[in-house]
């Protein structure tokens, strides 16, 4: 099975413009999240799906590969299945590009199930919410499961509510944006319009719930840590100066 890696990646964050070419121990940020990409042992490629020229130039420069895209993409997912006619695969797995710290065993994780063939659209990682600053921060999207580990809802509100129990007494978790998507799933999204509940929210898996299509989750332990804002970039930093994996590719 083909599996391929796509990293959608755009200057024009309302949050934080320019985000994929912040710096990070001297390098852009985008270069970062493809070397690390690069190291997972299910992707035989990896992408940078962009609609700047500016990022396309740097990911070349770096050595990487990039694809040029539309500008007008609202969803990160519809990016990469445009970029996804420039890569014969059977798996496109959506990363962040905002995601340094990306681990490669969790592309591997992530890409497990629709490997051994579980009927589900699309898988995304989870993990556990153990801080409840986290939990209140919109910039990270919670999201309930039912008893097969399938998302009922996703949201930048807290869900599940602690209104009648503490925190540590509810189960809350985050989505973790490594996404794979079949070939076919990917292209049955592109296929869908946009939901109410995807726009309300700014999820993209809501198009797949709200159509009542399965998104699998699979839990992981690695804390990654998203840069949302430029606050984020001194911290996010000081984490991945300390990460061994950086050796690896910063040598």
């Amino acid at each position: 099975m083909n599996v391929v890696g796509m990293i959608p990646a755009r200057m024009g964050s309302s949050r934080f413009p320019g985000k994929p070419l912040a710096a990070l121990m001297g390098i852009p940020m985008i270069e970062h999240v493809y070397k690390r990409c690069a190291l997972s042992d299910q992707l035989s490629e990896v992408y940078v799906a962009t609609c700047d020229q500016e990022i396309f130039d740097v990911v070349q420069a770096f050595g990487g590969k990039a694809v040029m895209t539309d500008d007008r993409h609202e969803r990160a997912s519809d990016r990469i299945a445009e970029a996804a006619g420039e890569a014969d695969a059977d798996v496109y797995v959506m990363i962040q590009s905002d995601e340094p710290l990306t681990m490669p065993a969790m592309i591997d994780a992530a890409v497990g199930p629709l490997i051994e063939g579980a009927d589900v659209a699309c898988v995304n990682l989870t993990k556990r919410i153990v801080d409840e600053a986290e939990f209140h921060n919109p910039d990270t999207i919670k999201v309930a499961m039912d008893a097969d580990r399938n998302a009922i809802y996703m949201s930048r509100q807290p869900i599940p509510s602690h209104e009648k129990l503490a925190f540590d007494d509810i189960s809350a978790f985050k989505q973790v944006c490594i996404i794979p998507f079949t070939r076919a799933s990917l292209a049955l999204y592109t296929e869908l319009a946009p939901t109410p509940l995807e726009i309300a929210e700014s999820i993209d898996m809501l198009r797949f719930i709200e159509n009542g299509y399965k998104v699998h989750m699979v839990e992981t332990e690695f804390d990654t840590h998203a840069v949302d804002r430029p606050g984020d970039l001194e911290w996010v930093a000081e984490l991945i100066r300390n990460d061994p994996l950086v050796h690896e590719y910063m040598a």
